[in-house]
């Protein structure tokens, strides 16, 4: 019964297209992905491809190691001397791409200088370029020095409790213990994050359709009441539907995740598996003690049960409403929704916002963002609360379908 119920969801026309316009955005993805590294020769001239990621790489490799207070010292001296040569002080177009080209070596050091000494709402690229050797022992420093800054602004201090700024700061401290940071090259990861959330909103949005016609199709097809008469109909048949359901939605995401993963790590490695998030410049205020290898983790997991989660909210309205129109817009809606609520109005509507399912399909950018619930007087961070909450959500839900298609067959 479970093989006939899967059977109907993949002859469905709609759903063949509907996979096959997915993997061309996959595709187009991956494109992406691996054209969006370049390599600046000599020339000041880009250069893609496999070669180009690989003279990259060799660059970076070059500044790998422990970040300690004398080689942050270096690249600053080293940021300071090309900036002085000719090249350096030309308003030359290419000639900065050349000087560029000089530094792409150690250009993510160079970016977490800027984080490091810009205070904690700014981004100046050029910061770096004003410092001197010596500032290399604040390297660190500021990150905690800033932090404390900005949480005693009086916009803070109103969106934030007492608990959830001490809870920020003791965070901050955790990671005293982890300095000086290893860096290495890792643009593996870097790229497999920057459109991770865009491959798995893809996989959900794509999933909806497939799923607003599981508990609606009878309806469709005129079917139902054959469906309801049978002798399973009520039971086996209903559980069927609901496990195909559950089982084509898993096998297509983590499938497409696999295969996302594979080209991106396969053009860029896996080198940096282990660096801490903060040693990218988009981790460096993330309170988030976690390395590369753990943040993909949590972003297959989490995209996951998000997915989950809207499909089966999906089905319980394609259930509810017999329509796979009204079906369909559920997961649009609440992807969507948030765009247009300003989350900034009022610490309550933050946090609603801040544990509305869309926070798992993009961890990315989750894990810099500054969500907090307060449970049983413990203060924790949305990515703490979030997988736990819509895996028990998801959980009810299961149940919840299984009933309420029961009943509408009995009527």
């Amino acid at each position: 019964m479970l093989y006939y119920e899967l059977k109907k969801i993949w002859v469905r026309p709609g759903t063949r297209i509907a996979m096959l316009i997915l993997i061309g955005m996959l595709a187009i993805t991956c494109y992406f992905a691996v054209h969006g590294v370049y390599y600046v020769n000599e020339n000041g001239d880009n250069e893609y491809g496999i070669a180009a990621i690989q003279k990259l790489k060799a660059a970076k490799k070059e500044w790998s190691g422990l970040l300690t207070e004398e080689v942050i010292a270096d690249v600053i001296a080293e940021n300071t001397r090309l900036n002085e040569t000719e090249k350096g002080r030309s308003e030359n177009v290419q000639d900065s791409n050349i000087v560029f080209g000089w530094k792409q070596g150690f250009h993510d050091i160079r970016l977490l200088l800027m984080y490091s000494f810009c205070k904690f709402q700014e981004a100046d690229y050029y910061r770096p370029d004003s410092l001197v050797p010596e500032d290399a022992r604040f390297f660190y420093g500021n990150r905690l020095l800033h932090l404390q800054e900005w949480l005693e602004e009086e916009e803070q201090q109103y969106r934030l409790s007492d608990k959830e700024r001490d809870f920020l700061v003791r965070r901050y401290e955790m990671l005293e213990a982890h300095k000086p940071f290893y860096y290495d090259y890792a643009e593996g990861w870097k790229q497999l994050f920057h459109l991770a959330a865009t491959v798995v909103m893809l996989t959900m949005l794509t999933l909806s359709f497939v799923a607003a016609h599981i508990f609606s199709g009878e309806f469709g097809y005129k079917a139902d009441s054959v469906f309801y008469a049978s002798y399973h109909g009520r039971g086996r048949a209903t559980a069927a539907k609901l496990g195909a359901g559950l089982l084509s939605i898993t096998i297509v995401y983590f499938a497409v995740m696999f295969l996302y993963s594979a080209v991106v790590l396969g053009f860029f490695g896996t080198d940096g598996a282990e660096l801490l998030i903060q040693t990218n410049q988009g981790g460096w205020k993330s309170f988030y003690l976690l390395t590369n290898w753990q943040q993909y983790v949590l972003t297959i997991l989490g995209g996951y049960i998000g997915t989950l989660f809207l499909m089966l909210l999906t089905m319980l309205v394609s259930a509810r409403t017999k329509s796979p129109v009204a079906a369909v817009t559920v997961p649009f809606i609440l992807l969507f929704l948030p765009s247009f609520i300003d989350g900034g109005s009022s610490p309550f509507i933050g946090k609603i916002m801040g544990i509305l399912p869309d926070r798992l399909l993009d961890v990315n950018v989750s894990l810099v963002l500054f969500y907090f619930y307060e449970i049983g007087g413990k203060v924790f961070g949305a990515l703490h609360v979030l997988p736990i909450f819509y895996t028990v959500l998801s959980i009810i839900l299961i149940p919840v379908i299984y009933q309420v298609y029961r009943k509408l067959s009995a009527g």
